[in-house]
């Protein structure tokens, strides 16, 4: 159902805007209460994530239109925020409205972390507006890229646009005045909208004189948002559609006086609220909500700065906003619209280097990758090692007449993934086994067309079990091998099977014909297909949530506590994308009071206060933004000296320990963890060009650099270049 709506105290945003680098800084500074809590508030923690992206917008190290990129990605990032965790808080507070509210583990009630938010999002869309204007505009305006307004246009350029819009955006049109016989449209979530102030210019009967009436044009989604105008002595100049559309405003209110005009978006509550006992089937309950999220209360409005105010205050009232759901703005509605120009300008000076993960080369005496696969496990660390190999681990078993059954998870996909078509090739002559995640956010409509082609190809598909998320990525193949055995080889990952995100997330895989793990992986699929009910030691030497690794994690953690106590090496170093789970923060506090040396790289969130004297003097924790997206979870533990290493697809987070079926899995393999103990974590702790080192209040400051800075991503870039052949 869609949610009811809520009342919270509104807070007027500032008509000026700070300077950038100042909008950072206040933008990821909580300021703890004076009775400081032993947790850093998630929503605040994610803010200061989100700021750390910011600063990569502005630093000028970074090639230009990278920048640009980063700055869209913060855009994005925070519409599901908004739509996601902001909507989660307000519903709650209608929900709970009268009764008392208890505090959450940052010490904060629904409503005061309600009217922190409301001042901390106005603070940092600001500062975004101030990267914008101040930083890259001028800076992209000066390497011949720009956005240009109607007016700016050369007579050429116009003619260009003017025909655009007459051959395919004016047949997409449909204008609406809004007045008795003509209700306000459904404006879907995030969809770019122009609202124009009317009057009239012949007095109607009925209506009181110079009485304005407001129009709305929804800009179609089946176009681009930004126009690419054709290239003129090497200027790359856009036009936004919008603008084009608003320079022909008039002709679509003819008889009307335009008074006043302003592109506006809102963003709604896009949470999916199932029942099991009202679904037939999991497939059917997400495609209806998925209906129901398109509608779902608006959570936010942005809209141009230039709106009158008359245009601002009826279309609150229509969208039944609190003041401080509006947020003004003089930069482009929308800044994740930008991510088209960086597509769009195809100047390499301006981006990254081009850069393409080595390839795995087989021993000399293994004829394909199973020959490798008995003779060792294969550690692959992407984008550094090309994702190539897990793509033909997966082929292979298409093409391999001795491969007799092929199981594997998806949570999310593409249309571009050769695991995606070697799995429907595959189905026509093997047992295929796939566990779709349908609830993978965001990607739910794109999922059910997979799972969908996947049952028409043959393929047995499964959706896992109600209530719990499938994130984990395992694949296991079951091979008759040339020596009469039936042998089962299997990939193990901390990452998507997904061979656009792997160019651009750091994940890690295992690819292992290893008995002990293959037998429980078998197990965990019989778990997903079966809902089996086994005793937790059924999936070792695997840790799985919701069943063991919660409690396995803690057990781990007083393992080292025990070696401290004794004197013995006593060392953990774990690298997540988030860590929010209350039992593991108080069990990490619990070991740094006990003497363990605890490093953690943890790229988003973090509810944990280090370095607080008499709690957490010996936890340090950083997070590293860069060109790569930091995605792959690892675990190291000292063990006594006797060093012991996991990775996995699970974040030390409530949500992945007891609300999604994940996998964390140990390397064994001598040379593996070693890799990943001393050279990848190792190459992370060392890092002081894109690290930032978080303070006990739950702010960041950058990481001392003695000489040259130092970067992780670009030292395992030149590795493994170096090593490419």
């Amino acid at each position: 159902m869609a949610p009811t709506k809520r009342v919270s105290k509104a807070i007027t945003p500032k008509k000026k805007s700070p300077p950038v680098k100042a909008a950072i800084k206040r933008a990821a500074s909580p300021t703890p209460k004076p009775v400081e809590s032993r947790f850093v508030n998630r929503d605040e923690s994610w803010l200061l994530f989100n700021a750390r992206v910011l600063e990569e917008a502005a630093d000028t190290t970074n090639p230009l239109l990278e920048r640009l990129k980063f700055l869209a990605i913060t855009a994005s990032n925070l519409d599901e925020f908004l739509e996601i965790r902001v909507a989660g808080i307000l519903q709650r507070i209608e929900e709970d409205m009268g009764l008392p509210q208890k505090p959450d583990e940052g010490g904060y009630t629904l409503d005061e972390r309600m009217e922190r938010l409301q001042h901390r999002l106005h603070t940092f869309t600001a500062s975004q507006d101030d990267c914008w204007h101040k930083h890259l505009e001028p800076a992209l305006d000066k390497a011949g890229v720009r956005l240009v307004t109607w007016k700016q246009l050369s007579e050429a350029d116009r003619l260009f646009a003017a025909r655009f819009f007459h051959d395919q955006v004016d047949p997409l049109l449909t204008p609406v005045t809004l007045d008795p016989s003509h209700p306000f449209p459904r404006v879907l979530n995030k969809s770019l909208c122009l609202a124009l102030l009317l009057r009239h210019k012949r007095k109607k009967v009925g209506t009181a004189k110079n009485a304005s009436i407001l129009g709305v044009v929804t800009i179609p989604r089946s176009l681009p948002s930004i126009i690419s105008l054709p290239e003129r002595s090497g200027w790359r100049h856009f036009i936004l559609l919008e603008d084009l559309i608003e320079a022909h405003v008039e002709r679509m209110f003819r008889g009307y006086q335009v008074l006043n005009r302003a592109a506006f978006r809102v963003t709604r509550n896009s949470n999916l609220y199932m029942q099991e006992e009202e679904s037939r089937s999991v497939l059917e309950s997400v495609r209806a909500e998925l209906h129901n999220r398109r509608k779902g209360d608006v959570v936010r409005m942005e809209i141009d700065a230039s709106a009158a105010d008359e245009i601002a205050e009826k279309l609150r009232l229509n969208f039944e906003l609190d003041e401080w759901q509006v947020f003004r703005t003089k930069a482009p509605v929308n800044f994740s619209r930008l991510m088209d120009v960086y597509s769009a300008v195809k100047a390499p000076d301006l981006k990254f280097p081009e850069f393409h993960g080595r390839r795995f080369k087989f021993g000399p005496k293994s004829a394909d990758i199973f020959d490798e696969l008995r003779t060792r496990d294969i550690l692959l660390h992407h984008p550094y090692d090309s994702y190539n190999t897990v793509e033909n681990f997966i082929e292979a078993a298409t093409n391999d007449p001795r491969v007799m059954s092929i199981k594997q998870t998806l949570y999310r996909t593409s249309a571009e993934s050769n695991i995606f078509r070697a799995l429907t090739e595959a189905a026509q002559n093997k047992d295929v086994t796939v566990v779709v995640e349908l609830m993978a956010r965001f990607d739910e409509a794109s999922n059910i067309r997979w799972a969908r082609e996947l049952e028409d190809a043959g393929v047995q598909v499964f959706h896992g079990i109600f209530g719990l998320k499938t994130h984990c990525k395992l694949a296991l193949l079951v091979r008759k091998d040339p020596d009469g055995a039936t042998r089962s080889y299997a990939h193990l990952g901390t990452g998507n099977y997904n061979p656009v995100t792997s160019r651009f997330y750091t994940d890690i895989s295992l690819l292992t014909a290893r008995p002990e793990l293959t037998d429980a992986i078998q197990r965990v699929f019989r778990y997903l297909t079966a809902d089996w009910e086994a005793s937790p030691d059924a999936y070792r030497p695997l840790q799985v949530a919701p069943v063991t690794l919660a409690q396995d994690i803690l057990a781990l953690i007083a393992r080292e506590i025990a070696h401290a106590k004794k004197g013995q090496k006593a060392h953990i170093i774990a690298k997540v994308n988030g860590l929010l789970d209350a039992a593991t923060i108080e069990a990490l506090y619990t070991a740094s009071q006990a003497g363990v040396e605890i490093d953690l790289i943890v790229r988003g969130m973090c509810a944990l206060r280090p370095g607080v004297p008499g709690m957490s003097e010996k936890i340090r924790v950083r997070s590293i933004v860069g060109r790569f997206l930091e995605h792959s979870r690892i675990f190291s533990f000292a063990n006594g000296g006797n060093e012991e290493v996991f990775a996995g697809s699970a974040d030390w987070m409530p949500r992945n320990l007891y609300e999604r079926c994940e996998v964390v899995f140990p390397v064994v393999d001598k040379a593996s963890s070693k890799r990943l103990r001393e050279e990848i974590l190792g190459t992370y702790l060392r890092d002081t060009a894109k690290s930032r080192l978080m303070q006990s209040d739950g702010t960041y400051v950058r990481a001392p650099k003695n000489g040259k800075a130092f970067s992780a991503q670009e030292w395992f870039m030149e590795q493994a270049s170096a090593t490419a052949g």
